[in-house]
């Protein structure tokens, strides 16, 4: 797969999210041309359409975007660490060790909503540390990892409940919306804090793509090539997970979103990390986009969250992957 090739595919992916992005902020209760919603968003809008566009809409698709963008790469990392077509954020646990510290968080503390994305990123490492080490057995096996990833997600939803029956019923509610994996009332004030973690992170994960290509080649392999296993391992494993909890602790618990796109991102560019990543990425900010958008427009005026749209898809989805890793 040419260079070429795929930035054209990331180029046009891009167009996509443009366009749905301006369609996401224009659609609403009160319309806005698509016009009349780009001039908005650049600041040389109607007022009245300024209020509606850059206070109350805009934010919440610059979520969606971020969300979908760090899912979609943590996925492409876990992947490409563990050889393991099936590992994402939420089938390995992540999502649900990020969630459980962010709902403790929320209905037990009681703590100012900054402090979520490091409570769900450390939730998401001791998941990480977890899967990774009961999974190891002279070796990564990968379906281990995935059984493992399972029942420590099983764990932390027991616990999610235990917390949730225990808690004031104001804030109980709080944390179960945001369970949901919905963007519904996104704002600034959280689109604020969250900003960091994708500025530094994806970079940063862009960047492993030569430890990952030579992760993907057997131990003694990577070992031959001067790859130092262990360490690089650990360290995307960090990455991955400041990725996903972060963006659960953002926009809640967005499953598949992880498990998708790599796959869909794999089958158009190739295997290369380099083009790979940030292919995955921009796909993952469309589903994304794409799926609040659908969860806001299809039963309006009720909301549907998103992260019930990305298990509708993403069910079947993972159904079809294990059916093709049982044959191969």
């Amino acid at each position: 797969m040419s260079m070429r090739r795929g930035i054209l595919i990331q180029f046009a992916l891009l167009l996509l999210i443009l366009l749905m992005f301006v369609l996401q902020v224009g659609t609403g209760e009160y319309a806005i041309s698509p016009l009349n919603t780009a001039k908005s968003i650049l600041g040389i809008g109607q007022p009245d359409h300024e209020i509606i566009v850059r206070t109350l809409r805009l934010p919440r698709a610059l979520i969606a975007v971020g969300v979908g963008a760090c899912l979609a790469a943590a996925g492409t990392l876990l992947q490409g660490v563990t050889r393991n077509p099936l590992a994402s954020p939420s089938v390995i646990g992540l999502n649900a060790g990020a969630a459980l510290f962010a709902v403790i968080f929320i209905v037990w503390l009681q703590v100012p909503s900054y402090w979520l994305p490091f409570a769900a990123f450390g939730g998401a490492l001791v998941v990480a540390f977890l899967s990774y080490t009961l999974a190891w057995k002279k070796g990564l096996s990968p379906i281990r990892m995935v059984l493992v990833g399972i029942g420590i997600a099983s764990i932390c939803q027991g616990f999610i409940t235990i917390v949730t029956t225990s808690g004031n019923i104001r804030l109980v509610n709080q944390a179960t919306i945001w369970m949901t994996g919905s963007l519904y009332g996104r704002s600034w004030e959280q689109l604020w804090p969250y900003l960091p973690w994708v500025i530094i992170f994806l970079p940063v994960a862009w960047l492993c793509y030569r430890q990952l290509d030579i992760l993907g080649l057997d131990d003694q392999t990577s070992t031959g090539l001067g790859s130092r296993i262990h360490s690089s391992r650990t360290w995307i494993l960090v990455i991955a997970v400041a990725l996903a909890g972060s963006s659960v602790a953002t926009a809640g618990t967005i499953g598949f979103v992880g498990l998708m796109a790599p796959h869909i991102a794999r089958q158009l560019v190739g295997e290369k990390h380099a083009v790979l990543i940030p292919t995955a990425a921009l796909l993952g900010a469309f589903i994304v986009l794409a799926s609040d958008f659908v969860g806001r427009t299809v039963l309006a005026p009720v909301e549907i969250p998103c992260g019930l749209i990305t298990a509708i898809l993403g069910g079947p989805y993972m159904l079809y992957l294990l059916v093709r890793v049982r044959n191969h």
